[in-house]
């Protein structure tokens, strides 16, 4: 008997009976039309409708994030068909090992995906809890922890998640703009990629955090040298593959290093090597075991040699230029990690942004001469209602007292002085950003923003460019500022092209193909996609521009928020919400 892991994906018609009993026919091309929609949904994220059942089907995915991705855009795009509403379909999501009977699957998961749509409200993406753990990291979207559900059938109580409102970006948040990148043709002059560090086997508590934390500090710090091409961490994250050979091929670079981490007790064991990509050869290796506190001089001693062997060329004046302020107190320092960890998940849910902060404010008052706690604790605040800008500029330029040298203290504190209109000292920042850290792709893409918003979109175009180079798999939260720049040079064509290739449409998107359309005199599609946004977010409105499009020329916000009423986007929420909508730093 053939079996397999897949995601599946049952969606079902709400209502079709009350329906079939006012107008049979006009009730049955209205499925109908909605489970084509549906069926095209699946296969556009290469998914297989498997079966139906009455007026639902059934999918099937390899990945569980194109499966959640197929839900979320058909309840957008059932939403905004003529006569439809978000509310049409439900859909019930889960991953499971399955039986494959000719093109058929069956088996206790198809089972309990079905009972998971069946359980949901009318409009609703339910999720078991072993698909949110594949997705949380990589989703479109908030989701709300419904809690245990005893469903029909099945013995043991399931956790379901349900899709809330989809999320502006949340740190390396993983949503490539393609699924493989354009291979090069040959390895960059002076180039490297960090792959994500391991937590090696017998480790006796979680270290996901500290492996995480590794890999950033490398990276970063590895992109601040001049000489070096270091391509992004989310890149390499991305890929899949561990082959060193591949991980070249794809990235285009000509050294790879790749490692685990092992806390003991007070110590720490480090497993590196330096691989060359072209034929897979180990340049070097080591095992290192030192005590946790000198894991940072671990750090340094790692970088001086990766960049000895890369590129000869670099002197230790610039390595020492290059390393961020280091903290006094190791514990601050755990602190840190552990509070970066939950701010990668922040727009995933509420509670991540809780324990972000919490854990900055520990390693604030285990070290407070550690600056970049200060920096990273604003920005997650900023994605709560109770963000205030004036403190939190205050502890952002502490944090810059602490250490000047932090590029990314310097973007945040751009984006605060962006959105206070202050575009003089926010040009500032953004420059020092860029010039601390020349080859991080994060720095380069979150700033390209400030320079679409200054009236300079050329150059914001010439900064995602040079983003994308480092950085094949950039994240849809920094692709989306291309939108931007070509609306505001006018070029809706091509902006609407760039909008397509993205993995799915986010709040920004939809907002600037809207004003795009009654630009160019489409009234219709931009009425259907105000419908379509909707669906996605009820609270969306004209607020919601005003607060995030913050232009330094104030028409273009306004003429934007026109075209979009214009549309049918009301001008502030259609509903009360206890949520209010967060400015987000990120």
């Amino acid at each position: 008997m053939q079996r397999k892991l897949a995601t599946i994906m049952v969606g079902d018609f709400v209502g079709s009976t009350p329906a079939m009993e006012t107008d049979e026919e006009g009730a049955i091309t209205r499925i109908d039309t909605v489970l084509e929609t549906v069926r095209m949904i699946v296969q556009r994220h290469d998914g297989r409708v498997f079966g139906t059942a009455g007026d639902g089907l059934l999918a099937e995915f390899a990945s569980p994030v194109n499966a959640l991705r197929s839900a979320i855009e058909a309840r957008a795009e059932i939403a905004a068909l003529p006569g439809s509403s978000g509310g049409d379909m439900r859909f019930g999501l889960h991953l499971a090992d399955v039986v494959v009977v000719g093109s058929d699957l069956r088996g206790d998961g198809v089972n309990i995906a079905a009972r998971i749509e069946a359980s949901a409200p009318p409009g609703a993406i339910e999720v078991s809890g072993l698909l949110h753990d594949q997705v949380r990291r990589v989703s479109p979207c908030r989701f709300e922890d419904v809690g245990e559900r005893r469903l029909k059938g099945i013995l043991e109580p399931i956790r379901i998640y349900r899709v809330t409102e989809l999320v502006d970006r949340h740190v390396f948040q993983f949503a490539p703009t393609r699924s493989t990148p354009n291979a090069a043709q040959s390895p960059r002059t002076n180039s490297i990629a960090v792959a994500r560090f391991d937590v090696a086997p017998g480790a006796v508590a979680d270290q996901c955090f500290l492996a995480e934390g590794i890999t950033d500090d490398l990276t970063l710090e590895l992109s601040r040298l001049k000489g070096l091409f270091v391509s992004s961490r989310s890149a390499a994250t991305a890929l899949t593959t561990k082959d060193p050979v591949e991980i070249g091929r794809l990235l285009g670079v000509g050294y790879v290093i790749s490692g685990s981490i092992r806390q003991v007790g007070d110590d720490l064991r480090v497993n590196i090597a330096l691989t060359e990509t072209g034929e897979g050869l180990v340049i070097w290796s080591d095992r290192i075991k030192r005590p946790f506190g000198e894991l940072l001089d671990v750090l340094d001693e790692i970088i001086a040699r990766v960049a000895a062997t890369v590129s000869g060329r670099i002197e230790q004046s610039e390595l020492a230029a290059a390393r961020l302020k280091r903290p006094e107190n190791m514990t601050a320092y755990e602190y840190y990690l552990r509070g970066l960890d939950h701010h990668r998940l922040v727009g995933v849910a509420d509670i991540h942004i809780h324990e972000a902060m919490a854990w900055f404010e520990r390693a604030m008052t285990a070290d407070p001469g550690f600056g970049r706690p200060f920096a990273m604790h604003v920005c997650s605040w900023s994605n709560l209602p109770s963000f205030d800008m004036d403190k939190a500029e205050q502890q952002v330029a502490h944090a810059l007292a602490l250490d000047p040298t932090d590029p990314e203290a310097h973007r945040i504190m751009g984006a605060i002085k962006m959105k206070s209109g202050d575009f003089v000292s926010s040009r500032y920042h953004h420059i020092r950003a860029h010039e601390l850290a020349p080859n991080d792709a994060y720095i380069l893409g979150r700033s390209a923003a400030f320079y679409v918003y200054d009236g300079e979109p050329e150059r914001a175009l010439e900064m995602l460019d040079r983003a994308e180079t480092l950085d094949p798999f950039l994240p849809v939260w920094i692709t989306e500022e291309r939108v931007a720049a070509l609306y505001a040079l006018g070029r809706f064509e091509e902006m609407r092209r760039v909008a397509l290739t993205l993995p799915f449409q986010t709040r920004r998107t939809s907002l600037y193909q809207i004003a795009a359309s009654m630009a160019c005199g489409n009234a219709e599609r931009a009425e259907f996609l105000v419908r379509q946004a909707l669906s996605l977010d009820p609270t969306l409105s004209a607020v919601y521009i005003r607060m995030q499009e913050t232009y330094a020329d104030e028409s273009v916000t306004e003429t934007l928020v026109a075209r979009n009423c214009d549309a049918g986007l009301p001008l502030t929420p259609r509903k009360l919400v206890a949520r209010k909508k967060s400015l987000s730093l990120r």
